[in-house]
């Protein structure tokens, strides 16, 4: 099963879509700065 999420940043206001099989996981990657895309958009919900 995957997912396909949306999280906003609350630096910028803007949004990221993204999609997974394992949402924790990559909720947590998200968090820490270790995703790319989104590591200087911190913090996200």
């Amino acid at each position: 099963m995957h997912y396909t999420y949306v999280l906003q940043s609350m630096r910028d206001m803007d949004f990221y879509t993204g999609w997974t099989n394992n949402l924790k996981l990559r909720f947590e990657q998200h968090s820490k700065g270790l995703v790319e895309s989104t590591k200087n958009r911190g913090p996200l919900s």
